[in-house]
């Protein structure tokens, strides 16, 4: 059986250095005791710890099916960047993924698309996969919504054209008007915009993936599979019970599809 199952968690800035570490051991035993890469083992799990983490998350996670990332690079090489992490250096160490362009970034360290592409550029030639961030400001409807997100999508796949580089992408699309709000978006109107980013992808070269950002809970994939590969992670996914539970709501859609 092959899906694009993906699921990914970012720890952000909530963890400590020691508690990074014990969430990924934890994790890490969930894993590799779950029935769920037996049956689909071509399924894609990540995880963005802090920086300074990443060594140790890294040996967490080693021999397990997760692979580990940053949630930033420098929009650089290299060079005098003070403060910043390059994406050669993060290859180096043996991370596999790196966030880009997430609402916060764009909002608080003002990320403007010439950044955000730039640090795609960089993944990509450090051999990274980049998780792009997308999602619009404002509320709109399901069809402007979904023409907003091809649209951001195709400026990112021009722009990798113009620049000869090919590579595996993953969309994170979230409505930015939707982070914290008391109502999130309904599950319609997730359905219909990351259909409509699955639809124009599969029609690019590479294997892309769509997957949904926002406020997780249980239910909430089998409620959007198969409009979008899967889910990305924030606070639910902090609790080592809560991952569990999404593992066995994978596991077991997965296999009542196998059913004839």
């Amino acid at each position: 059986m092959s899906v694009k199952l993906t699921l990914g968690v970012s720890l952000k800035m909530y963890f400590g250095y020691q508690q990074t570490l014990d969430w990924s051991a934890d994790i890490a035993r969930l894993i590799k005791q779950h029935p769920l890469f037996s049956l689909t083992p071509d399924a894609t799990l990540f995880t963005f710890p802090s920086t300074p983490a990443l060594e140790g998350t890294l040996r967490a996670f080693a021999g397990t099916a997760m692979q580990v990332g940053v949630q930033n690079i420098a929009p650089a090489q290299n060079g005098p960047w003070t403060g910043e992490t390059s994406a050669a250096m993060v290859s180096e160490m043996g991370g596999r993924y790196v966030e880009i362009g997430h609402a916060e970034r764009r909002r608080h360290f003002h990320e403007d698309e010439t950044v955000i592409l730039r640090k795609i550029q960089l993944a990509l030639e450090n051999g990274l996969t980049p998780v792009i961030c997308i999602g619009e400001p404002e509320k709109m409807t399901e069809a402007q919504a979904s023409h907003f997100a091809v649209d951001e999508a195709t400026r990112v796949m021009d722009f990798l054209s113009s620049c000869a580089l090919s590579g595996d992408l993953i969309f994170a699309w979230e409505p930015q008007w939707a982070i914290g709000a008391a109502k999130p978006a309904s599950t319609e109107y997730i359905q219909t915009v990351c259909q409509s980013l699955k639809d124009y992808l599969a029609q690019q070269p590479g294997d892309h993936r769509v997957i949904y950002g926002g406020s997780a809970g249980p239910g909430l994939l089998c409620k959007l599979w198969p409009h979008v590969d899967g889910l990305f992670l924030g606070r639910f996914a902090h609790q080592p019970q809560a991952y569990l539970d999404i593992l066995d709501e994978a596991f077991h859609m997965l296999a009542s599809k196998e059913k004839p």
